[in-house]
């Protein structure tokens, strides 16, 4: 599969003719340099590139990371297996639900822990809720960067209307520390399912609205069409995953692939693009919302059909009992102190887990030499893989359409610097 790159002479570029009484000869050009960041908020967040201009032409690129690096794995390795989900938080905070929900199967996978039905469906719906939430802010800030901010305005009260249901759920909106090893802390309450129910029904107009706004604006077209484009080969080389993979046309998605959270009783397609472009990463986050709520519509109709209340599995040597337990029974009180002062034995074990991320596969490699602690944890970020290909995809560009190009890939800065 092959595209088109924006063409430009560049021998053109590298040299210039100057007329003389005489001759005509070649003279190298003056470039420029730019910082583009850290600090500019066009930047979304603490990335710095220095770029080699030819006026507004650029011709290479440097990319940075490492500004606000927090020593995330090292942190983990500190801290007992359930305190590392507040962490996971800081990773894609635009959808930390995921994140959370992948450490927690990670640890799960270790400690072979099986987890209901009716629990993996709900973990569903708040992954997908969050998947919504990702793609809204990743697509109404490129329709930001074009110059059309109605959209941005229009589609953020869907977003909130996501976070009003983690607050419920959960007591947070954007950090959510949601969920446990071995499920979730608490059942949906009945105003979460009213506010899950209003959701459903307002968020495909609003969404459709969106679409119209953009998808066939002349202008918003001019400005992602051919904009950043990358090759499948060339996106499959730098492990590219998640929508900007399937952009280039690559069908890779790993609740397909590699389901989990019983991913495998959905019906759903996965979107894909064929000149991995701006304008095609933009349609393929598009198309997922849909996909999104057709799953959680899906996962609504399952949770029916399984035992109410049902929101653990039955493993008290790793899920923290309910207060109310602690205080007036004796045995919960001992798994209560055995889990917080980590006196749980943790088996030994060596194990990887990946999950479909808002903006691509996000992994957790755990290693267990049995200790309170992990002895090892590596966080597979997608957008750490996405940024090293960023001065490949802007190179020959305009500078404006490197902020595009940055917007569509989603690239989150407490992701790339974990």
């Amino acid at each position: 599969m092959t595209f088109d790159f924006k063409t430009f002479d560049l021998k053109r570029l590298m040299s210039k003719e100057k007329n003389t009484n005489t001759n005509q000869e070649l003279i190298e050009t003056e470039y420029s340099t730019l910082n583009l960041g850290p600090t500019h908020p066009a930047t979304h967040g603490i990335f710095q590139n220095v770029l080699k201009m030819d006026g507004e032409i650029i011709m290479d690129s440097e990319a940075t990371v490492g500004y606000i690096h927090r020593a995330f794995e090292k942190l983990a390795e500190r801290r007992p297996y359930y305190q590392i989900t507040p962490i996971t938080d800081r990773l894609n905070y635009c959808s930390s639900p995921i994140n959370n929900m992948g450490w927690h199967m990670t640890v799960e996978k270790l400690l072979g822990i099986e987890i209901p039905k009716r629990v993996q469906y709900m973990r569903v719906i708040i992954m997908e809720l969050a998947r919504i939430s990702d793609h809204v802010i990743c697509n109404s800030v490129i329709g930001v960067d074009t110059g059309a901010m109605t959209g941005f305005l229009y589609i953020f009260q869907m977003r909130e209307r996501i976070y009003d249901i983690y607050e419920e759920l959960c007591g947070a909106r954007l950090t959510t520390n949601i969920g446990r090893i071995g499920g979730l802390e608490r059942d949906f309450t009945p105003k979460a399912w009213d506010l899950l129910d209003k959701f459903l029904i307002d968020f495909p107009s609003a969404l459709k609205e969106f679409e119209n706004l953009l998808m066939r604006n002349r202008i918003f077209m001019d400005r992602t069409i051919n904009c950043g484009p990358i090759t499948a080969e060339r996106a499959l080389n730098y492990s590219f995953s998640g929508p900007n993979l399937r952009a280039a046309g690559v069908d890779y998605d790993v609740r397909v692939m590699n389901p989990y959270c019983s991913y495998e009783d959905f019906d759903f397609i996965i979107p894909v693009g064929t000149q991995g472009d701006t304008y095609d990463r933009f349609m393929v986050r598009q198309q997922e919302m849909w996909e999104s709520v057709k799953i959680i519509h899906q996962a609504i109709a399952k949770i029916k059909k399984e035992p109410a209340g049902i929101f653990h599995a039955d493993v008290p040597e790793f899920f923290l009992p309910p207060k109310e337990e602690v205080y007036n029974n004796m045995e919960a009180l001992i798994y209560h102190f055995k889990i917080v002062m980590g006196e749980t034995e943790i088996p030994k074990g060596e194990v990887y887990h990946a999950v479909e991320g808002g903006n691509g596969e996000l992994g957790y490699y755990l290693i267990s030499d049995g200790g309170r602690t992990p002895y090892r944890l590596h966080m597979r970020r997608p957008c750490f893989i996405y940024y090293q290909a960023y001065a490949e995809m802007i190179r020959g560009g305009m500078l404006s359409d490197a902020i595009l190009t940055m917007s569509s890939m989603n690239v989150i800065a407490g992701e790339l610097d974990a």
